[in-house]
């Protein structure tokens, strides 16, 4: 039932049971400490009166003063009363046992009523310095406990007040310290995919709720940056599949608009079939690239040895391009924590991007970094090098060089290295070589179990 309550209720419901709890607590303790102080008072005070009434059991008729909340006797050995206040009346105030112990020494007994003193009443005994007389002294405590009930009766009326006056408070706090919360909620409310640029009024204090609605707004804004990438991913995705469908679409038009012999018809189908692959390796990279965005970033535990990888990538580079000066220059043992088939194909794309926009010759070369232990594999070319404005937005989806590195690429090769890279725990940058062309590095971590690699004289 309380879970359903606002927040600013339970708060202040929480903030209530505690402050009662705690002004119950201080209330019985001023009550308990007072009346222990009264009670120090009386019993100091009443043995004041045990010493005078002492002094004056030594005289032979001795005379004992009046009070109006004290009493006052002398007893000799035969526990008869020799002198006495009025306030004490005819009747000793001591019973026969306590007689015979104030005998031997002090006592202090409580009495429920003695005389004409209001109950109850303190009494102190001890024998005078002539030992066939005991002195006694008595004391009303009715002042005391009127004084404790008096108190008590005060808090219980300023106590409550107090409470409902720091449970008001209380509620009025909370609703000013959530009122920022209410404003953030609201403007939440009304962020759409139309405008997704809204972001949550943030309050000027720096406390957690500040912090919490600046969190907010920068994830707002990385949402806001991916719908973004998304929306220009499916608009350049469209672009790049309308322009193969409209050629396919044209040929087949052409080819049935009126007879054609067999070699048009051939020729047709040749042109067909070349914008249909163009079409299924657009939607591969495509694939490929939604599953690396949903796949985690954690990289694998098995160990992929680079120099037969590279070997075997440049090898199969040989036979699809006339490329022939590519030099491998990897040590042997070298090896990375990644999935073998994301390597192959990521640096089958920086190779195949070299041998598009450069010229030869190529160099691959991996090596292990001295400071955190990161294997690195540098492509590097010899072509014009990257537009310097151009290095920052690279690895963009459907991203294309300058004019002097155009080719026949649809811009998905980068953006796929960068995501099997990502999805490998591992890294790629761009950069342009101070002796002229691109080099692109893979950064992956090792193997846990590595052992460090033998330098390799000379690159293969």
């Amino acid at each position: 039932m309380i879970e359903r309550w606002p927040l600013r209720l339970r708060l202040t419901a929480a903030f209530t049971l505690t402050m009662a709890l705690i002004l119950t607590a201080a209330a019985i303790g001023t009550v308990v400490n007072s009346r222990a102080s009264l009670d120090e008072s009386i019993t100091e005070s009443l043995q004041y009166r045990l010493r005078d009434v002492q002094s004056a059991a030594d005289a032979v008729s001795p005379v004992l003063a009046n009070g109006w909340d004290t009493a006052e006797q002398i007893l000799d050995s035969d526990e008869k009363v020799v002198a006495g206040s009025r306030e004490a009346g005819g009747q000793p105030l001591l019973g026969p046992s306590e007689f015979a112990a104030a005998q031997h020494g002090p006592i202090v007994v409580e009495h429920p009523s003695v005389g004409t003193l209001t109950g109850p009443v303190r009494i102190a005994a001890a024998p005078a310095t002539n030992d066939s007389r005991v002195a006694v002294a008595a004391m009303s405590l009715a002042g005391r406990d009127a004084a404790a009930a008096d108190l008590a009766q005060e808090l219980a009326v300023a106590f409550p007040l107090v409470l409902v006056a720091a449970s008001v408070g209380a509620y009025l706090l909370t609703a000013g310290a959530l009122r920022p919360v209410e404003r953030m909620r609201a403007r939440a409310a009304t962020i759409t995919a139309e405008n997704p640029g809204q972001r949550l009024p943030v309050p000027a204090s720096r406390d957690e709720i500040s912090r919490l609605g600046a969190t907010f707004n920068d994830l707002l804004g990385r949402l806001h940056s991916a719908l973004d990438r998304e929306r220009q991913f499916v608009a350049d995705a469209s672009h790049e599949l309308r322009t193969p469908l409209s050629v396919l679409t044209t040929e087949l038009e052409l080819a049935l608009r009126r007879p054609r012999s067999h070699s048009e018809l051939t020729a047709a189908l040749q042109s067909a079939l070349t914008e249909t692959e163009r079409l299924s390796q657009l939607a591969q990279n495509l694939l490929l690239l939604a599953r690396a965005d949903h796949t985690s970033s954690e990289p694998p535990t098995s160990a992929v040895e680079l120099r037969p990888l590279l070997l075997s990538v440049v090898d199969r580079l040989r036979r699809r391009t006339e490329a022939t000066d590519v030099r491998v220059d990897c040590p042997p043992g070298l090896a990375v924590s990644a999935n073998p088939d994301d390597v192959n194909r990521a640096v089958s794309n920086l190779l195949d991007n070299a041998v598009q926009h450069a010229s030869d010759p190529i160099t691959i070369r991996a090596r292990c970094l001295q400071a955190d232990g990161g294997v690195v594999i540098e492509v590097r070319d010899h072509g014009p090098g990257l537009d310097p404005e151009l290095l920052p937005q690279i690895f963009d989806r459907f991203t294309r060089a300058d004019t002097a590195r155009t080719g026949e690429g649809i811009g998905l090769g980068l953006a796929i290295t960068a995501a099997l890279a990502h999805r490998n725990g591992g890294t790629v940058t761009a950069a342009n070589s101070d002796g002229g062309g691109a080099v692109f590095t893979l950064t992956f971590k090792p193997p846990a179990d590595r052992t460090r690699p033998q330098p390799d004289p000379a690159p293969h």
